[in-house]
């Protein structure tokens, strides 16, 4: 009986049959979460099959016979791991959580059974020897190499012995950030401030209606509800004037990881640092962030600190200032108090309304959630031709989910795209772009990208619709700015597709985007009043205009603070049990970080550096000198100047990880990118 079961389930499960989804999406509706884990074991099983035929091939190693039949294997794997890895982000639960845990060793030893293969890099190794007088095209070139430097750095010249040792420690590496991981969301999950009215004096109606809502989903009908998630927080933050309330707040979401309960993260954080530091060593680096960054356009430590330093002080001094101005208003009002972090956002605000005469709350009726989205795909049509038609038979993983078939300027579908922007509690912390499926061409088979992108923005209420702030209407271009890279990725494989491009270069074309936002030229085309439908008034942008490069202080120090963190974890060079706070202290009190102003993220909830972007935090920075730079070719040209905008498309956006990032980026502007427009953006020359 028991065998007739398995039987079934085998039979039943969606990931061993053809899909006839519309467009070959996924059927969502159909993958149960005990499919997820003999697909896994299957597609494993398969791909070390294919991998093995490649590396015993009698014949000599060719291009075609090694390193595309590379990119053609395991499509079972890459198939079951895009669905359960998008959604176990987007839309967990106990089950999935649980199954990352248990798959994500079995997924690292898979790949170090892979690079591991002595037979297999043999063959790679062949060919890079003669790659010179191989022909190949450029883009084959790059694939080869990057094959053959991806082998090298995965331990694939290691001796026996220290290939087991690596083995071991990518395990355990495997199963700590997924722990960390499951720890922050836990925590932002678990604390709860729980309001009466008379708490509330001095937040916007808006505000109150969502906290009403939150609390009556949670079975507290008549009370207010406010939680770490930044829909939540920030406006609490901002506008509350109870002081102990926003300190309260703001002490639970900076002290997420570090409460020494089960979800507590600095041990894990400690092993993860030493096990890095162990990794690189064996490899033959001095520290973890040359291992990371020799991949990167920074290409070593010392290039990354030449930035942060460049910049730093000219950011401490706007903040200083900003401080002061702060602090004055405190005096001024009788507070008899010194500025704390969880005041900032709260007299940034109120400076921002009495210098600037500019409330947030004025802004957010023009920025409706569905404008907003629809002024993104209005760019996109003005810079690239495209468009964007919603399509409801198209499969989706949850009812709030859009669909999107996306064509280009001549009716030909490029893509397919999904939106999915509302919080809920399933859903880990922030925003991103991902796919379910990689733009590819092998061989003429034309294989269209399938892109998510992902948000946590407030939910619309009975009474009212979801309506952004300035800040996350930036984060909604700046995400559809990644699922555009995706989208247009015109390139043959897909392992150099669309975002694999260098960690330093990937937030560029994302980046970008954010510029039009508040052009007065692209307001009058999506920033509408909810209410009246009326434009937003030229009033209200010039004062927008006006106050843009105030709290630029703030928002640089606590953004490269956690750049200085992020590096400082990851150029250590022994193995230690530190004490996280302390270190913390330490590199905060070398830069000069102002009491006043917390790290964005702190070490034990910091995802970004235990996830894909450990020594690679500061890359929005680097990012950002690039977007600057090339917003100045629009502004030279006309912000929506469809020359320009197929420019940028033929020589960044489509290229992929095709060439070097600098190499695209100079034959994108002609010259290397300049500091000076960043610099003036912010404010500080």
């Amino acid at each position: 009986m028991a065998a007739c079961t398995t039987s079934k389930s085998a039979d039943d499960n969606p990931f061993f049959q053809e899909w006839k989804t519309t467009y070959g999406v996924p059927p969502f509706e159909l993958i149960r979460d005990e499919h997820y884990m003999p697909a896994f074991k299957k597609g494993m099983a398969e791909h070390l099959a294919e991998i093995e035929k490649i590396a015993d091939n009698s014949e000599m190693s060719t291009f075609v016979n090694t390193i595309e039949a590379m990119e053609k294997s395991g499509k079972l794997l890459e198939r079951v791991a895009s669905v359960f890895f998008n959604l176990v982000s987007a839309n967990t639960n106990d089950t999935k959580q649980a199954l990352r845990r248990e798959v994500s060793p079995l997924l690292s030893g898979h790949r170090d059974d892979i690079t591991l293969n002595a037979k297999l890099f043999q063959r790679m190794k062949t060919l890079y020897d003669k790659r010179e007088s191989l022909d190949l095209t450029g883009e084959q070139q790059r694939l080869l190499v990057d094959n053959y430097r991806d082998f090298v750095r995965g331990g694939a010249n290691l001796n026996d012995a220290d290939k087991a040792k690596l083995r071991e420690i990518n395990e355990h590496l495997s199963l700590l950030t997924v722990k960390f991981s499951d720890n922050v969301l836990n925590e932002d999950n678990r604390f709860e401030l729980l309001l009466e009215e008379k708490d509330l004096t001095g937040l916007p109606d808006g505000v109150k209606t969502a906290a009403a809502e939150a609390a009556k989903t949670k079975g507290n009908e008549g009370k207010w509800l406010f939680t770490l998630h930044k829909p939540s927080l920030i406006p609490f933050i901002q506008y509350s004037d109870r002081r102990d309330l926003r300190e309260k707040l703001y002490k639970g979401y900076i002290n997420r990881g570090d409460n020494n309960n089960e979800f507590d993260n600095k041990k894990i954080l400690n092993d993860i640092t030493n096990l890095r530091v162990r990794k690189a060593s064996l490899l033959g680096y001095k520290t973890h962030a040359a291992f990371v960054l020799e991949k990167t356009m920074a290409k070593t430590p010392q290039n990354v600190y030449n930035l942060l330093d460049k910049i730093w002080p000219a950011a401490l001094k706007k903040a200083k200032e900003e401080r002061a101005m702060m602090q004055k208003m405190i005096d001024a009002d009788g507070g008899d108090f010194k500025l704390a972090s969880w005041d900032w956002w709260y007299y940034a605000e109120k400076i921002r309304q009495k210098k600037y005469q500019l409330d947030e709350d004025e802004i957010r009726p023009y920025l409706k959630i569905d404008n907003v989205i629809n002024g993104a795909f209005i760019l996109a049509n003005k810079l690239y031709g495209l468009t964007f038609e919603e399509d409801k038979i198209i499969p989706r993983y949850h009812p709030e989910v859009k669909t999107y078939v996306v064509k280009n300027e001549q009716g030909q579908m490029i893509g397919i795209y999904l939106s999915d922007w509302f919080y809920r509690s399933s859903k880990r912390g922030g925003a991103w772009m991902n796919e379910f499926r990689a733009q590819s061409n092998i061989g003429g088979e034309r294989i269209l990208p399938i892109i998510t992108n992902v948000g946590n923005f407030t939910k619309p209420t009975a009474d009212t619709p979801s309506l952004l702030s300035l800040d996350e209407a930036a984060t909604l271009f700046h995400e559809f700015g990644h699922a555009l890279h995706g989208l247009l990725s015109d390139c043959t494989y897909p392992s150099i597709s669309g975002t694999n491009v260098p960690r330093d270069f990937v937030e560029f074309p994302s980046q970008v985007m954010e510029n039009w936002v508040l052009e007065p030229e692209m307001l009058k085309l999506y920033a509408f009043h909810y209410k009246t439908g009326e434009v937003m008034p030229q009033a209200l942008i010039d004062k927008i205009k006006a106050a843009g490069k105030f709290n630029q202080g703030f928002a640089t120090m606590e953004y490269m603070a956690a750049a200085y963190l992020d590096m400082a974890w990851h150029t250590l060079i022994v193995e230690k049990e530190w004490d996280v706070t302390t270190f913390e202290n330490g590199v905060f009190e070398k830069i000069g970080l102002i009491p006043e102003i917390v790290s964005r993220y702190r070490s034990p909830y910091f995802r970004h550096i235990v996830g894909g972007y450990s020594a690679g935090y500061y890359s929005y920075l680097w990012s950002e000198v690039l977007d600057a730079d090339t917003f100045e070719a629009f502004r030279e040209n006309g912000i929506f100047d469809r020359q320009t905008g197929q420019a940028f498309h033929d020589n960044i956006i489509a290229r992929g990880g095709t060439k070097e990032a600098m190499q695209m980026y100079i034959d994108f502007r002609g010259h290397e990118p300049e500091i000076t427009p960043l610099l003036k953006r912010r404010g500080f020359q």
